[in-house]
Protein backbone atom coordinates (compact mmCIF):
# COMPACT_ATOMS: atom_id res chain seq x y z
CA UNK A 1 0.00 0.00 0.00
CA UNK A 2 2.91 2.45 1.30
CA UNK A 3 4.60 1.61 -2.75
CA UNK A 4 1.62 2.59 -4.41
CA UNK A 5 0.54 5.44 -2.65
CA UNK A 6 4.66 6.80 -3.10
CA UNK A 7 4.49 5.78 -7.29
CA UNK A 8 1.13 7.76 -7.52
CA UNK A 9 1.50 10.64 -5.57
CA UNK A 10 4.43 12.32 -7.95
CA UNK A 11 1.95 11.98 -10.93
CA UNK A 12 -0.63 13.87 -8.92
CA UNK A 13 1.12 16.56 -7.85
CA UNK A 14 2.17 16.79 -11.36
CA UNK A 15 -1.03 16.97 -12.79
CA UNK A 16 -2.01 19.77 -10.16
CA UNK A 17 1.34 22.10 -11.12
CA UNK A 18 -0.09 21.51 -14.80
CA UNK A 19 -3.43 22.38 -14.28
CA UNK A 20 -2.10 25.18 -11.80
CA UNK A 21 0.69 26.60 -14.48
CA UNK A 22 -2.14 26.41 -16.90
CA UNK A 23 -4.06 28.19 -15.63
CA UNK A 24 -2.06 31.02 -14.20
CA UNK A 25 -0.65 31.43 -17.81
CA UNK A 26 -4.10 31.59 -18.79
CA UNK A 27 -4.74 34.12 -16.69
CA UNK A 28 -1.69 36.67 -18.00
CA UNK A 29 -2.74 36.02 -21.27
CA UNK A 30 -6.17 37.71 -20.32
CA UNK A 31 -4.46 40.22 -18.18
CA UNK A 32 -2.01 41.48 -20.86
CA UNK A 33 -4.84 41.11 -23.82
CA UNK A 34 -7.56 42.79 -21.69
CA UNK A 35 -5.46 45.78 -20.21
CA UNK A 36 -2.19 46.05 -21.69
CA UNK A 37 -2.55 45.12 -25.52
CA UNK A 38 -6.22 46.86 -25.84
CA UNK A 39 -4.38 49.78 -24.66
CA UNK A 40 -1.70 49.82 -26.99
CA UNK A 41 -1.74 52.11 -30.06
CA UNK A 42 -0.46 51.33 -33.27
CA UNK A 43 -0.24 54.08 -35.81
CA UNK A 44 0.80 52.88 -38.81
CA UNK A 45 2.05 54.93 -41.83
CA UNK A 46 1.45 54.59 -45.04
CA UNK A 47 1.54 56.41 -47.96
CA UNK A 48 -1.40 56.16 -51.26
CA UNK A 49 -0.30 57.14 -54.45
CA UNK A 50 -3.15 58.44 -56.99
CA UNK A 51 -2.39 59.37 -60.45
CA UNK A 52 -4.76 62.19 -60.83
CA UNK A 53 -3.69 63.53 -57.44
CA UNK A 54 -3.25 67.42 -57.61
CA UNK A 55 0.00 69.33 -56.48
CA UNK A 56 -2.04 70.89 -53.79
CA UNK A 57 -2.93 67.68 -52.03
CA UNK A 58 0.88 66.37 -52.25
CA UNK A 59 1.36 65.25 -48.70
CA UNK A 60 -2.25 65.58 -47.42
CA UNK A 61 -2.43 63.84 -44.16
CA UNK A 62 -5.60 61.85 -43.21
CA UNK A 63 -5.55 60.10 -40.16
CA UNK A 64 -8.11 57.29 -40.10
CA UNK A 65 -10.01 55.59 -36.45
CA UNK A 66 -12.52 53.27 -36.69
CA UNK A 67 -14.58 50.83 -34.59
CA UNK A 68 -14.25 52.73 -31.55
CA UNK A 69 -17.53 51.09 -29.48
CA UNK A 70 -17.26 53.53 -26.45
CA UNK A 71 -19.89 51.67 -24.72
CA UNK A 72 -18.96 48.41 -24.40
CA UNK A 73 -15.26 48.19 -23.46
CA UNK A 74 -13.69 51.08 -24.69
CA UNK A 75 -13.31 53.75 -21.95
CA UNK A 76 -13.68 56.98 -22.62
CA UNK A 77 -9.97 57.88 -21.47
CA UNK A 78 -9.15 55.65 -23.54
CA UNK A 79 -11.00 57.21 -26.64
CA UNK A 80 -9.54 60.80 -24.89
CA UNK A 81 -6.01 59.06 -25.06
CA UNK A 82 -6.49 58.15 -28.66
CA UNK A 83 -7.96 62.05 -29.85
CA UNK A 84 -4.77 63.64 -27.78
CA UNK A 85 -2.18 61.23 -29.93
CA UNK A 86 -4.35 62.30 -33.38
CA UNK A 87 -3.78 65.99 -32.21
CA UNK A 88 -0.08 65.65 -31.75
CA UNK A 89 0.28 63.77 -35.26
CA UNK A 90 -1.64 67.24 -36.65
CA UNK A 91 -3.31 65.93 -39.46
CA UNK A 92 -5.15 67.84 -42.49
CA UNK A 93 -8.18 65.76 -42.57
CA UNK A 94 -9.51 62.76 -39.68
CA UNK A 95 -11.83 59.95 -41.01
CA UNK A 96 -14.17 57.67 -38.93
CA UNK A 97 -15.62 54.70 -40.59
CA UNK A 98 -18.04 54.03 -38.39
CA UNK A 99 -19.02 51.84 -34.79
CA UNK A 100 -19.06 54.28 -32.47
CA UNK A 101 -21.08 52.78 -30.10
CA UNK A 102 -22.00 48.62 -29.46
CA UNK A 103 -25.24 47.02 -30.26
CA UNK A 104 -26.61 44.90 -27.24
CA UNK A 105 -24.09 46.62 -25.19
CA UNK A 106 -24.64 44.92 -21.23
CA UNK A 107 -22.45 47.44 -19.50
CA UNK A 108 -23.46 49.77 -16.84
CA UNK A 109 -23.32 52.74 -19.58
CA UNK A 110 -26.33 53.15 -21.47
CA UNK A 111 -26.08 53.43 -25.43
CA UNK A 112 -27.59 56.73 -25.20
CA UNK A 113 -25.23 58.46 -23.11
CA UNK A 114 -22.09 56.49 -24.76
CA UNK A 115 -23.34 57.97 -28.46
CA UNK A 116 -23.27 61.61 -27.14
CA UNK A 117 -20.13 60.66 -25.26
CA UNK A 118 -18.33 59.51 -27.70
CA UNK A 119 -19.01 62.64 -29.50
CA UNK A 120 -18.26 64.87 -27.08
CA UNK A 121 -14.80 63.61 -26.75
CA UNK A 122 -14.14 63.94 -30.82
CA UNK A 123 -15.55 67.25 -30.92
CA UNK A 124 -11.86 68.04 -29.07
CA UNK A 125 -10.26 66.78 -32.29
CA UNK A 126 -8.10 69.47 -33.86
CA UNK A 127 -8.08 68.88 -37.17
CA UNK A 128 -9.32 71.21 -39.84
CA UNK A 129 -11.92 68.58 -40.91
CA UNK A 130 -13.55 65.34 -39.75
CA UNK A 131 -15.98 63.15 -41.59
CA UNK A 132 -17.53 59.84 -40.45
CA UNK A 133 -19.86 56.99 -41.45
CA UNK A 134 -22.02 55.03 -39.75
CA UNK A 135 -21.18 51.49 -38.65
CA UNK A 136 -23.83 48.51 -37.98
CA UNK A 137 -23.46 48.43 -34.38
CA UNK A 138 -24.63 52.45 -34.60
CA UNK A 139 -27.25 51.15 -36.89
CA UNK A 140 -28.75 48.33 -34.23
CA UNK A 141 -28.62 50.56 -31.51
CA UNK A 142 -30.19 54.23 -33.98
CA UNK A 143 -29.22 55.23 -36.68
CA UNK A 144 -30.99 58.37 -36.20
CA UNK A 145 -29.40 58.69 -32.56
CA UNK A 146 -25.65 58.18 -33.32
CA UNK A 147 -26.04 60.75 -35.83
CA UNK A 148 -27.60 63.21 -33.73
CA UNK A 149 -25.21 62.87 -31.42
CA UNK A 150 -22.54 63.66 -33.64
CA UNK A 151 -24.20 66.28 -35.18
CA UNK A 152 -24.78 68.12 -31.89
CA UNK A 153 -21.38 68.40 -31.99
CA UNK A 154 -21.16 69.47 -35.40
CA UNK A 155 -19.14 66.35 -36.52
CA UNK A 156 -20.64 65.54 -39.97
CA UNK A 157 -21.91 61.98 -40.94
CA UNK A 158 -21.98 60.67 -44.64
CA UNK A 159 -24.79 58.86 -45.40
CA UNK A 160 -25.18 57.97 -49.62
CA UNK A 161 -23.24 61.16 -50.16
CA UNK A 162 -20.54 62.98 -51.26
CA UNK A 163 -19.26 66.22 -50.79
CA UNK A 164 -15.69 68.00 -51.94
CA UNK A 165 -12.52 68.71 -49.78
CA UNK A 166 -10.77 71.91 -51.89
CA UNK A 167 -7.25 73.43 -51.63
CA UNK A 168 -5.65 75.90 -53.23
CA UNK A 169 -8.41 76.04 -56.43
CA UNK A 170 -8.31 72.29 -56.36
CA UNK A 171 -10.04 69.33 -54.99
CA UNK A 172 -10.80 65.86 -54.03
CA UNK A 173 -14.00 64.11 -53.75
CA UNK A 174 -14.76 62.56 -50.17
CA UNK A 175 -17.94 60.03 -50.17
CA UNK A 176 -19.75 57.63 -47.66
CA UNK A 177 -22.08 55.30 -47.75
CA UNK A 178 -24.79 54.03 -45.58
CA UNK A 179 -23.88 50.94 -43.63
CA UNK A 180 -23.24 47.94 -46.37
CA UNK A 181 -24.29 45.33 -43.70
CA UNK A 182 -27.16 46.57 -42.77
CA UNK A 183 -28.87 49.60 -44.24
CA UNK A 184 -28.84 50.53 -47.92
CA UNK A 185 -26.04 51.98 -49.46
CA UNK A 186 -26.89 53.56 -52.67
CA UNK A 187 -23.83 54.41 -54.83
CA UNK A 188 -25.36 56.14 -57.48
CA UNK A 189 -25.67 58.76 -55.01
CA UNK A 190 -22.68 57.89 -53.05
CA UNK A 191 -20.30 58.54 -56.23
CA UNK A 192 -20.13 61.49 -58.29
CA UNK A 193 -21.19 60.87 -61.91
CA UNK A 194 -18.38 62.92 -63.27
CA UNK A 195 -15.97 63.64 -60.81
CA UNK A 196 -12.98 66.15 -61.34
CA UNK A 197 -10.46 64.96 -59.07
CA UNK A 198 -9.66 61.95 -57.02
CA UNK A 199 -12.22 60.09 -55.03
CA UNK A 200 -11.92 58.39 -51.55
CA UNK A 201 -14.66 56.84 -50.66
CA UNK A 202 -15.78 55.43 -46.77
CA UNK A 203 -17.71 52.40 -46.46
CA UNK A 204 -17.87 50.26 -42.78
CA UNK A 205 -17.24 46.94 -44.22
CA UNK A 206 -14.13 45.82 -46.69
CA UNK A 207 -15.58 42.88 -48.56
CA UNK A 208 -17.72 45.81 -50.32
CA UNK A 209 -15.18 46.47 -52.22
CA UNK A 210 -16.32 43.39 -54.41
CA UNK A 211 -19.31 45.77 -55.43
CA UNK A 212 -18.07 48.63 -55.53
CA UNK A 213 -15.47 47.65 -58.04
CA UNK A 214 -18.60 46.28 -60.31
CA UNK A 215 -20.55 48.98 -59.97
CA UNK A 216 -20.81 51.56 -63.16
CA UNK A 217 -19.18 54.18 -60.75
CA UNK A 218 -16.57 52.10 -59.23
CA UNK A 219 -13.73 52.75 -61.79
CA UNK A 220 -14.08 56.49 -60.64
CA UNK A 221 -12.71 55.64 -56.81
CA UNK A 222 -8.80 55.79 -56.06
CA UNK A 223 -9.20 54.84 -52.64
CA UNK A 224 -11.91 52.97 -49.90
CA UNK A 225 -11.67 52.67 -46.21
CA UNK A 226 -13.31 50.43 -44.33
CA UNK A 227 -12.59 49.19 -40.47
CA UNK A 228 -15.56 46.72 -39.12
CA UNK A 229 -13.28 43.41 -38.90
CA UNK A 230 -10.93 44.62 -36.16
CA UNK A 231 -8.28 42.84 -37.64
CA UNK A 232 -9.62 40.04 -36.41
CA UNK A 233 -9.21 41.47 -32.39
CA UNK A 234 -7.58 38.13 -31.28
CA UNK A 235 -5.02 36.72 -33.74
CA UNK A 236 -3.14 34.01 -32.77
CA UNK A 237 0.51 32.86 -34.14
CA UNK A 238 0.67 30.61 -36.57
CA UNK A 239 -3.28 30.58 -37.12
CA UNK A 240 -4.50 34.22 -37.27
CA UNK A 241 -7.49 35.63 -36.89
CA UNK A 242 -9.83 33.40 -34.12
CA UNK A 243 -13.29 35.38 -35.61
CA UNK A 244 -14.26 37.49 -38.20
CA UNK A 245 -17.74 39.17 -38.56
CA UNK A 246 -20.09 39.27 -41.79
CA UNK A 247 -18.74 41.48 -44.93
CA UNK A 248 -15.22 41.46 -43.05
CA UNK A 249 -13.75 38.47 -43.67
CA UNK A 250 -12.20 38.27 -47.43
CA UNK A 251 -10.05 41.95 -46.58
CA UNK A 252 -9.20 41.64 -43.04
CA UNK A 253 -6.65 44.16 -42.64
CA UNK A 254 -4.18 46.63 -44.12
CA UNK A 255 -3.50 47.21 -47.81
CA UNK A 256 -5.14 45.69 -51.06
CA UNK A 257 -5.02 47.11 -54.80
CA UNK A 258 -8.11 46.22 -56.86
CA UNK A 259 -6.97 47.49 -60.55
CA UNK A 260 -7.23 51.50 -60.40
CA UNK A 261 -8.86 51.42 -56.93
CA UNK A 262 -7.16 51.09 -53.77
CA UNK A 263 -8.65 49.53 -50.42
CA UNK A 264 -7.23 50.16 -46.66
CA UNK A 265 -8.85 48.30 -43.62
CA UNK A 266 -8.02 50.00 -40.17
CA UNK A 267 -7.79 47.70 -37.73
CA UNK A 268 -10.16 49.98 -35.53
CA UNK A 269 -9.29 50.76 -31.46
CA UNK A 270 -12.37 48.95 -29.81
CA UNK A 271 -13.50 45.35 -28.77
CA UNK A 272 -16.49 43.34 -29.41
CA UNK A 273 -17.63 40.47 -27.43
CA UNK A 274 -14.73 39.94 -25.03
CA UNK A 275 -12.36 42.92 -24.09
CA UNK A 276 -9.15 41.28 -25.44
CA UNK A 277 -6.73 42.35 -28.25
CA UNK A 278 -4.24 39.90 -28.90
CA UNK A 279 -1.71 40.11 -31.82
CA UNK A 280 -3.61 42.74 -32.83
CA UNK A 281 -3.25 45.89 -31.44
CA UNK A 282 -5.47 49.39 -31.66
CA UNK A 283 -4.68 51.21 -34.63
CA UNK A 284 -4.32 54.73 -36.09
CA UNK A 285 -3.84 55.20 -39.50
CA UNK A 286 -1.46 57.47 -41.26
CA UNK A 287 -2.19 57.93 -44.84
CA UNK A 288 -0.27 60.23 -46.81
CA UNK A 289 -1.44 61.05 -50.36
CA UNK A 290 1.51 61.43 -53.10
CA UNK A 291 0.92 61.10 -56.87
CA UNK A 292 2.19 58.23 -58.64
Amino acid sequence: MSVSQGESSPARLSRRKFILGSGVAAAGVALYAGEVARHEIDIVQTTIRIANLPSAFHGFRIVQISDIHLDEFTEPFFLEHVVHRINDLAPDLVLVTGDFVTRGSLTFIDSRHAAYRCAEILSTLKTPQVYTILGNHDVGVSAPLVIGALRSQKIPVLVNEHLPIERGGSRFWLCGTDDAGTSHPDLDLTIPEKPDGPVILMVHEPDYADTVVKHPRGGVVDLMLSGHSHGGQVRIPFYGPLILPPMGQKYVMGHFQFGAMQLYVNRGIGAVGLPFRFGCPPELTVLTLQST
